[in-house]
């Protein structure tokens, strides 16, 4: 089934699907899928050390946390300070927001918003189990985020914004969420080139982040759109020594990212 003739909720079907298997057994293949579905190129903790992770993030975090599911390190986008309100889109397994609530103390809180109830599962488990009291997980979509207007200082997010099929949607509730001053700081994949017909028309490349993909300009122009200020897209050249494994060719067509933004 090609992606570009699926529907918005039947891409979201997929994509939770293949995230619901790496959450409960560490891979799972999306529907139509040609390969086994017995591993995944996703989901490899050891993987987070090459996203700009450290020994010392990697063991302060719970165990199971870490799922290798990234394509950056947004934390050193944050500069997140003690008494902030985060809110980190696509949370999976709770790694980044484990780190986060670290970061902002007792007096801050971590809202982690994931659409994947086996996620959303795992990372409440993580939390209790590793006495973590000042996040808070919750099931929803980024493109209507279960968070109040006005309500964050901060949002956070890795490599989840591609998955999207409405990426004005998840920009424009970003910015409703946010605070004034309140800021963007982001990992996520945009794309170098137009996709082959190959990378479009496959639900893996697609649930893998790369079919997903767009442009820079595209991506800019959304957020300016929106009402973002300050916007900075620093494309990652070093990404391509792992987003090589996640679909064949994808290191040619598209590059990780570190974006950052300002709601005025």
């Amino acid at each position: 089934m090609a992606i570009k003739i699926l529907k918005d909720d039947e891409i979201r079907d997929q994509v939770s699907l293949r995230y619901a298997g790496i959450a409960t057994k560490g891979g799972s293949c999306c529907p139509g899928s040609s390969s086994a579905c017995c591993s995944d190129p996703l989901g490899n903790p050891q993987a987070s050390e090459k996203l700009g992770y450290s020994n010392e993030d990697m063991a302060a975090v719970p165990e199971g946390a870490n799922m290798g599911l990234g394509c950056g390190n947004p934390q050193l986008l944050a500069s997140l300070k003690p008494g902030e309100t985060v809110l980190d889109l696509g949370s999976g397994g709770g790694f980044d927001c484990f780190l986060a609530a670290k970061a902002v103390g007792e007096t801050g809180r971590v809202i982690g918003v994931d659409m994947t109830p086996e996620m959303v599962r795992k990372a409440r488990k993580n939390a209790v189990n590793a006495g973590f009291k000042n996040v808070d997980f919750r099931l929803g979509e980024i493109e209507h985020l279960p968070v109040p207007d006005n309500s964050v200082d901060v949002i956070i997010s890795n490599c989840v914004i591609n998955l999207s099929p409405d990426k004005v949607g998840v920009f424009t509730d970003a910015f409703r969420v946010l605070r004034p001053n309140g800021r963007l700081a982001v990992s996520d994949i945009v794309a170098l080139q137009p996709l082959s017909e190959e990378i479009l028309g496959n639900v893996d490349a697609y649930c893998g982040c790369v079919s997903g993909a767009i442009s820079v300009e595209e991506l800019r122009k959304i957020m300016q759109t929106v009402g973002f200020s300050d916007i900075s897209i620093e494309l990652k050249p070093e990404s391509r020594h792992f987003i090589k494994d996640w679909f064949k060719d994808a290191e040619k067509y598209v590059c990780s990212a570190s974006i950052k933004a300002i709601k005025p």
